[in-house]
């Protein structure tokens, strides 16, 4: 008999596991999912379903990156108590836009890695340099500080936000370009957003921060508790 109502139990998903929550994970302008393996394997370590996304970034504006990137991997993280995200520069205004007209009912947290929230300025150099398009896209172009700037179109974040903000640069052509603090491509100030709910700079460069052993600690530990460990 007992048996037989432990195997009933066991035929019934745990109501609140260590798999309760699932976090979607979105690369960068010209990367790949590949480039988010080593954060999605220490996220699924930690004890959370990953759907790690891969984009065709440099095909199409943002607008039309957002929702065939996103809404699939909401169908495959179906069925958790919360989505949470984890989103690398690009994949965080693709976040921004698809999160600013889509309702996510079981929304979690969501953990921004050196977005280009205000733009980024060395995209507004490099846009005016022949190939700049046939590299970098119609998504690229939409990068910049200025009036064509889709990030600083998009609002404030009305979900709970951590952003974290690289400080080293291995580009000091690029940081030339940046009049602040910079992780080679965006500033400290461009990273941040109204509504967010804390802010953390951590010594990583822009592209090599999602490769980060203390960056993927503090993501790992923003998704558990709400914030970032100072201690």
């Amino acid at each position: 008999m007992k048996i037989v109502v432990l195997a009933l139990l066991m035929s019934f998903p745990l109501a609140a596991d260590a798999r309760s929550a699932c976090v979607i994970l979105l690369h960068g302008l010209l990367l790949s999912d590949g480039w988010m393996e080593k954060m999605e394997k220490a996220i699924a370590r930690a004890g959370f379903a990953t759907v790690n996304v891969d984009y065709p970034s440099t095909k199409y504006p943002i607008e039309e990156l957002a929702g065939p990137a996103i809404a699939p991997a909401l169908d495959r993280c179906r069925g958790y108590d919360e989505i949470h995200f984890v989103a690398h520069s690009l994949g965080s205004i693709l976040v921004r836009y698809y999160l600013g007209r889509v309702p996510v009912e079981n929304l979690g947290r969501v953990v921004m890695l050196g977005p280009p929230n205000k733009g980024s300025e060395v995209a507004d150099r490099l846009e005016k340099l022949p190939g700049f398009h046939f590299v970098f896209g119609d998504a690229g172009q939409q990068l910049g500080t200025g009036r064509r700037s889709l990030p600083k179109r998009l609002g404030a974040a009305n979900f709970d936000l951590g952003i974290i903000a690289g400080i080293c640069s291995i580009h000091p052509f690029f940081s030339r370009m940046i009049p602040a603090v910079d992780d080679g491509i965006v500033s400290v100030e461009s990273t941040r957003l109204q509504g967010m709910h804390d802010h953390l700079q951590i010594p990583a460069t822009h592209l090599f921060m999602i490769k980060n052993k203390e960056v993927i600690t503090q993501v790992i530990h923003y998704l558990r508790c709400g914030e970032f460990n100072r201690s």
